[in-house]
Order: C-alpha cells, then sequence, then structure tokens
C-alpha cells in the first residue's frame, strides 16, 4: 500500500476463518462493495454498499435450476430465494464476512440478484493455508 492505514471505529481489520471452515447453510453474512446496484448497470454508488445474504448450500447452487454441477468446494453460493439483493458487477474481489470473519470473496455470478443464481464467492477457508504461507514470505 502506497500509505498507511489507521484503524478507528469505520476502519478495522476482519481476520480469516481456519483452514477448512465453514458456515452451515442460512446463515446469515454481509457483502460490502462499490459495485453497479441493479444488473444493468446505472451509476455506482457515491458510498460503500451492504446487503445480509444467507448461505447457500452447495447442492442447491449445483441443482439443475442454478449452476448445474459448476460449483466446486473452493466456492460458496450466497443469496435469497426469492432474489433481490447480492453483489454486482464491480464489487469482485470484496469480502463475505460471516461471523466477523472473511469467508468469500465475491468471484462470479449470472447477472445480479437473480433468483435462479446466488451469488458466487471464493472460499477463503479453503486458501488459508496457502494466505499464511505467502504472508510468512512477504514478512521475509
Amino acid at each position: 500500500m502506497s500509505a498507511p492505514v489507521y484503524l478507528n471505529s469505520y476502519v478495522s481489520v476482519a481476520p480469516l476463518p481456519r483452514q477448512g471452515a465453514a458456515m452451515p447453510e442460512g446463515s446469515v453474512c454481509r457483502v460490502s462493495g462499490w459495485g453497479s446496484t441493479s444488473p444493468s448497470g446505472g451509476q455506482l454508488p457515491s458510498t460503500l454498499r451492504t446487503a445480509r445474504l444467507p448461505i447457500v448450500s452447495v447442492a442447491r447452487c449445483n441443482s439443475s435450476s442454478s449452476f448445474d454441477g459448476n460449483i466446486t468446494d473452493n466456492m460458496i453460493c450466497a443469496g435469497y430465494s426469492t432474489g433481490g439483493k447480492d453483489a454486482c458487477k464491480g464489487d469482485s474481489g470484496g469480502p463475505l464476512v460471516c461471523d466477523g470473519r472473511v469467508y468469500g470473496i465475491v468471484s462470479w455470478g449470472e447477472g445480479c440478484a437473480d433468483p435462479r443464481y446466488p451469488g458466487v464467492y471464493t472460499a477463503v477457508s479453503r486458501f488459508r493455508r496457502n494466505a499464511n504461507r505467502n504472508d510468512d514470505e512477504a514478512r521475509k
């Protein structure tokens, strides 16, 4: 980073989950980002946006009416069966925070907030060992 980050009541750190940890289906997490507020694009928000989303089971996410087997163990799905809330274009790389930990990273989806397609996130806990190893290397 080019400048230091100062922690305060608005800026804090969110730890990573332990290797292999998973949030149960239905657990409510929070995604945040600066991306589009509608599937068609439009103006980007002037303030950070957040949404609370429930974790969706891999089985439901992989159903033939959704992602049809394309979700792997390295992914998490989150969203409402009714749609309406989701990460969207421009939110990629943002956090999915569950119980104060970064369990997911906004990755991809089919449109935004579509009831058939929950948002897809990288499962951070599947890569925790790699993150630790890279952090150790960076500190040398």
